[in-house]
């Protein structure tokens, strides 16, 4: 059977790293506005450790979904081409990606390298409780596992969970009632902040032509956050603060490489241009996070030249070298 010990191990040490570091600065460890903020910080910095970690892959993820957008054109001549046929497409389509070096999921990557982190400190925020006899497990000393176990955020322990009973809460000295508002308050960031990453991205590369990347992107951006607000109840207070805070850094990190290299525009199809012919061309997106527009000046369309009406028939041939309605002068 495969162990995840090492997994435990790893998040462990990166967590009791910075709490020493925190507490060598000069944290207090002591509650300050009912929170420990050696504790919350060391969740907090253990997400920038992990981020910093995967930032090139990241990187990686971004020049693919160039690649793919930049493909869009050829996707869509061959679902033109072999609409009906479904696996003569998947092979077309799978040979296309293979020629161009692009991969569908590499945009998934990032978040699925990060699951076993989410994991991880799961597992180790679950143990925190004053009776398990497990403390010096994954290289914890019994004070560290004390010190954890009792670390609160605004009087609310960081084991605690939503869905935590009385009975749970009374053996960490907490009150049922704080945990469920601190708690209940996270989640509500926790989904909003995990729908604006989703929003962010598709606002900024637009929804893919391919019904399977529009799927996930669909995926990524209702279904997730609406599985947040069934399965918030069961996460503890620290892998939500652990959630919150690499939805904020993926925010300001998108944010950046989206402003750095921005997305690609791809070339409209022969069959788009025709549709479109004679039809004002509409400005790309250039909202921020929430999709606000700025105003851009109306485009003036050239004064078209004023008709001239042909001579009707029979009638005399007018100068066209009078000017101003005055009369010719007659010669003689």
């Amino acid at each position: 059977m495969f162990s995840l010990d090492w997994i435990y191990y790893a998040i462990s040490w990166i967590l009791l790293t910075w709490h020493s570091a925190w507490d060598a600065i000069g944290v207090s460890v002591d509650a300050v506005i009912g929170t420990n903020w050696a504790w919350i910080l060391s969740i907090i910095f253990l997400v920038v450790t992990v981020r910093v970690i995967l930032f090139p892959v990241f990187v990686k993820q971004i020049k693919s979904q160039r690649a793919m957008q930049a493909l869009q054109p050829k996707v869509k001549e061959l679902q033109e081409k072999h609409k009906g046929d479904r696996e003569t497409l998947q092979k077309e389509m799978m040979e296309l990606y293979r020629k161009e070096k692009a991969n569908p999921l590499m945009g998934c990557l990032p978040m699925f390298l990060q699951i076993p982190v989410f994991l991880g400190l799961f597992h180790t925020l679950k143990r925190l409780n004053p009776g398990n006899q497990g403390k010096t497990l994954y290289g914890w000393t019994v004070e560290q596992f004390n010190s954890a176990s009792n670390a609160k955020l605004f009087s609310a322990p960081i084991s605690g969970k939503f869905g935590s009973t009385a009975a749970e809460m009374s053996a960490l000295g907490a009150n049922l009632t704080t945990v469920k508002i601190v708690a209940g308050v996270l989640v509500c960031i926790m989904i909003a902040t995990t729908y604006l990453t989703s929003r962010q991205m598709i606002l900024k590369t637009g929804w893919a032509e391919d019904p399977q990347q529009r799927m996930v992107q669909r995926l990524m951006l209702y279904g997730i956050p609406f599985s947040l607000l069934i399965s918030g109840a069961i996460f503890p207070i620290g892998v939500i603060i652990y959630w919150v805070t690499n939805n904020l850094f993926t925010l300001g990190q998108q944010q950046w490489v989206l402003r750095k290299f921005p997305p690609l525009v791809p070339p409209k199809s022969s069959t788009a241009g025709k549709a479109t012919a004679g039809k004002t061309a509409q400005p790309a997106k250039t909202g921020g996070l929430l999709g606000r527009k700025t105003a851009q000046p109306a485009v003036k369309a050239p004064a078209a030249a004023p008709k001239v009406a042909g001579p009707k028939p029979g009638a005399k041939p007018v100068n066209p070298k009078k000017t101003g309605g005055r009369p010719a002068k007659r010669q003689g």
